[in-house]
């Protein structure tokens, strides 16, 4: 299997944003700018997560979807808010090729199974919120304010089980810190489950993308901040990875 690179962009009110650890959110720029740019430098995929998650905010982000999509020629993923089945359906018409739930689904695991029987497992990702809890991890919702004390390694073999086609696993712990991804947590879940797992939080340097990958063992890695604010571009990091012997598109 090849690796894949995946940009990240968090949107609220129709802008690309950028925290720590789900706070301190600080404006980036254009979402359409973004997609365009990372198409063009070879990304693989494009994640957007609209963390308003509010109808309002939805509906914004169905206008960036449907502008990307026009333009941008690699698979979009869009998340954030996403409750129903009708939600899921309006994001795929938008344009989308995936789309990425994590709250709805911990609240009611049966939009995994049901999403999956009408639009098909590869169009659903799971989406986890972990943080760190003694020797295990918890998965939290409400944008990683609400600790639902549901044990993340049992989470996503339950979401595979129900139909999920892909994990796309975020760090509360290292979202935004630069400090690398959470490899532990990370290998855990990509051990667990045979579907692929997305690894999320805390690129700082093309080493840890290399990490998440050879340690992680994860299947397709997250990135924010190191495109964002133009510290590597992807086809820096997919140089970088090339060199040390991974596989990628």
């Amino acid at each position: 299997m090849t690796i894949r690179i995946i940009p990240c962009l968090d949107v609220l009110d129709g802008r690309v944003i950028k925290g720590k650890k789900f706070k301190k959110l600080r404006d980036a720029g254009d979402p359409v700018k973004f997609a365009q740019k990372y198409s063009e430098q070879g990304a693989d995929e494009i994640i957007f997560l609209d963390i308003g998650a509010t109808y309002r905010s939805r509906k914004i982000m169905l206008d960036v979807v449907e502008k990307v999509s026009k333009c941008v020629f690699v698979p979009l993923t869009v998340g954030g808010g996403i409750q129903s089945l009708s939600d899921i359906r309006d994001s795929l018409n938008a344009g989308a090729d995936k789309v990425s739930v994590c709250s709805a689904a911990l609240k009611n695991p049966e939009i995994l199974s049901s999403g999956a029987e009408t639009f098909g497992s590869q169009c659903i990702v799971l989406s986890i919120d972990a943080k760190k809890h003694v020797k295990t991890w918890h998965a939290y919702s409400h944008g990683g304010r609400l600790d639902t004390h549901t044990d993340v390694l049992d989470w996503s073999l339950q979401a595979q089980t129900l139909g999920a086609g892909e994990i796309l696993l975020n760090s509360i712990d290292m979202d935004g810190t630069k400090a690398g991804y959470d490899l532990e947590l990370t290998r855990h879940v990509s051990e667990k489950v045979s579907i692929p797992v997305i690894a999320s939080g805390g690129a700082g340097s093309l080493a840890h993308v290399y990490a998440a990958v050879k340690t992680g063992k994860a299947d397709a890695v997250l990135i924010a901040s190191l495109l964002h604010f133009r510290e590597f571009s992807i086809g820096d990091i997919k140089s970088y990875l090339k060199k040390k012997g991974v596989r990628i598109r």
